[in-house]
């Protein structure tokens, strides 16, 4: 474990549940630069955080389709809110289709948030939480909240047409609500959800496939197309590169 990078991550309230996914924190005590793998993980990420080197910062990051190596700063510390899918129309009401892969910087006031308030986590939450109350739709597309419900509990693994059938939503239509909010298809959201959910084998130990993988193979060349590496090399996580799987293994 690297004791100079701290982090922590909570279940929200759960009023804004269906919008919100967890909520963190990380912190890089050391004098040098933490290296890292960012992962797919099928969560948009608005991220609040600042450095010695660098001013107070509001960014929001797009959805990832590969793995990509990032370097947070020395003293850097950071607040993260991580949303689901659904929160990008009703709490963001934004499009982050042009987001896929990258990020781009919000007003630096952006929720009225200031680089003080990072100095306590409990602190974070209560405003986050409370903007996003506030935030909160009157109603939403019952097919939506379904459709995404559908997509979490079965890891990814439902198929199109099954999505379709069971919300009552054309797949045509459910495609062009998914390239114009999130910049990709059903299909392939619904393919990093799955990897994600090996992810949380891969963090007991479990190297093998335990979902719907065609074979042993599909398994390794899905996971090294995600990750960069074969499960074997992630499960040993050296150096806690890989936070995604550090934060499993610690639940």
């Amino acid at each position: 474990m690297d004791n100079d990078f701290q982090y922590k991550f909570v279940e929200p309230e759960k009023s804004i549940a269906d919008f919100v996914e967890n909520i963190g924190t990380f912190r890089n005590l050391s004098d040098e630069a933490k290296e890292v793998v960012i992962i797919p993980d099928g969560r948009v990420d608005l991220f609040f955080m600042y450095s010695h080197s660098e001013p107070f910062q509001s960014t929001l990051l797009g959805l990832e389709t590969y793995p990509e190596q990032r370097q947070i700063l020395p003293h850097t510390t950071a607040f993260v809110v991580s949303f689901k899918p659904l929160a990008v129309e009703y709490i963001l009401k934004t499009s982050i289709a042009d987001l896929l892969n990258k990020g781009k910087e919000l007003p630096p006031d952006f929720w009225n948030f200031k680089a003080d308030d990072l100095k306590s986590f409990e602190l974070c939450c209560e405003k986050a939480t409370q903007k996003i109350k506030e935030l909160l739709p009157t109603e939403t597309d019952e097919r939506k909240r379904k459709l995404f419900e559908l997509i979490y509990s079965s890891k990814g693994e439902m198929s199109v047409k099954e999505l379709s059938e069971s919300i009552g939503w054309s797949s045509r239509q459910i495609n062009r609500y998914f390239t114009r909010q999130l910049g990709l298809s059903l299909k392939a959201y619904s393919t990093i959800l799955r990897f994600r959910a090996s992810l949380e084998h891969i963090a007991q130990g479990k190297l093998f496939p335990e979902l719907n993988y065609t074979d042993q193979n599909h398994f390794i060349k899905e996971v090294k197309k995600f990750s960069g590496v074969a499960p074997k090399e992630l499960s040993k996580n050296k150096n806690d590169r890989f936070v995604l799987l550090s934060v499993l293994k610690g639940q």
